[in-house]
């Protein structure tokens, strides 16, 4: 199972908005602003408020300037030196600085300069300092296996700079955006920053709708301003599950009666049929008209492979029809674990129902290959493997011992 991070951005994404909603997930504040303070940065204060929009609690994220002169119009190498001589861990630096350096390039593009001359005006006070660095002290105490989010609500009109008017989507958030699914509903205003299209062009894998999961958190950050929609990003955090976790499986069963082939032509027949895409292939006896014993082959398939598989039917058996018939089925979580053992590194496959593992077996390619080099009873090392999986999951929390009663 996998921990999931999805921005929801219907309604946009700036930097204050990304802290206040990874905050709102109930990160340890403290902890976060211990962090924060590794930066040295000064001239500034912290503000981490609850406040209502549209009726929903959310965490307004403000960093109010005590200096307004401090770091003004610095540039990449200014941030990277900033950042590069705090005292927080090189996972943080490291992100600080791609997400930086993706306004950077960005600007570079907008304005025709070499990345290094590029002055971030806007997005380089301390309070976007602080968003970005903050952003990664978030992620960092989240540590998300995966990231994705919604495509991105741009806004639309006009917003001021310190080159004066410039239309929305700032040029900027155009650049860093490119490549990124995203739209407008005429709502005027800038819903999406420079440092926010940063930060989740950064951070996301994919810009997708709601992936499969089970939330387990929910997180609300504010922006500030007013609009006709609830101006707060929102994110989730929760476990990656499968489609076939949400629904039963529906397969194809591709069955044939067959009383006039050599037997010799299944084992020719079997491996065909899998290499074609079958997912289990066998033979049940029967007894036919006027008594004679014969054979059904049954195919279990996915629909979309089935062509595939009755042309090999028929060109490869006897036999003049197929029925089929839709059929569908739960199948376990599966899982395949490297395990230590007394014969060197062997494979095993776990099943898991719910999160919990309910059984864990040493695959048979393994326990044949150390019968043989031992030459040692296959039946002896599933024994004596068995013991050493007993030990290797007796302290892995979620598993159930049928033996045990639980």
């Amino acid at each position: 199972m996998s921990g999931i991070l999805y921005f929801d951005c219907r309604s946009g994404i700036s930097g204050d908005m990304t802290i206040g909603a990874l905050l709102d997930l109930g990160i340890d504040r403290n902890k976060f602003i211990r962090q924060l303070k590794e930066l040295g940065l000064k001239g500034y204060e912290l503000q981490i408020t609850e406040k209502k929009v549209n009726g929903i609690s959310a965490t307004d994220f403000k960093v109010t300037l005590t200096d307004e002169n401090s770091y003004h119009h610095v540039n990449l190498p200014d941030i990277e030196k900033i950042i590069g001589n705090s005292g927080l861990n090189n996972k943080i630096k490291g992100l600080s600085k791609k997400i930086f350096r993706c306004i950077a390039e960005a600007e570079m593009d907008v304005h025709n300069l070499p990345v290094e001359q590029v002055h971030f005006h806007e997005v380089g006070a301390v309070d976007s300092i602080i968003d970005i660095v903050g952003t990664a002290i978030c992620m960092s105490m989240l540590n998300p296996d995966s990231i994705y989010s919604s495509p991105l609500h741009l806004g639309s009109g006009f917003v001021k700079c310190s080159h004066g008017l410039i239309p929305v989507p700032a040029p900027a958030t155009v650049e860093i955006l490119k490549g990124v699914p995203v739209y407008s509903t005429g709502i005027q205003g800038e819903l999406v920053t420079p440092t926010g299209a940063a930060i989740v062009k950064t951070l996301a894998a994919q810009f997708i709708n709601l992936p499969s999961m089970k939330i387990e958190k929910a997180g609300y950050g504010t922006g500030k301003k007013s609009y006709d929609i609830p101006n707060a990003l929102r994110v989730f955090f929760g476990q990656e599950i499968s489609l076939k976790e949400l629904q039963p499986e529906e397969l194809l069963l591709l069955e044939t009666n067959i009383d006039d082939m050599s037997p010799e032509i299944y084992s020719f027949l079997f491996p065909l049929l899998f290499k074609k895409g079958a997912l289990d292939v066998y033979l049940t006896n029967i007894i036919m008209k006027k008594g004679r014993p014969a054979v059904m082959l049954s195919v279990l398939c996915e629909p979309e492979n089935q062509a595939g598989l009755k042309n090999i039917i028929f060109t490869e058996t006897t036999t003049l029809g197929i029925r089929q018939q839709i059929i569908r089925r739960d199948i376990l979580e599966r899982e395949t674990i490297t395990m230590d053992t007394r014969f060197g590194r062997i494979k095993a496959k776990a099943a898991f129902k719910d999160g919990r593992m309910l059984r864990l077996t040493p695959e048979y390619e393994e326990c044949k290959r150390v019968a043989e080099e031992q030459s040692m009873p296959l039946r002896k090392v599933y024994d004596l493997l068995a013991a050493e999986i007993r030990a290797f999951i007796s302290n892995r929390s979620g598993f159930d011992d049928p033996r045990s009663g639980a």
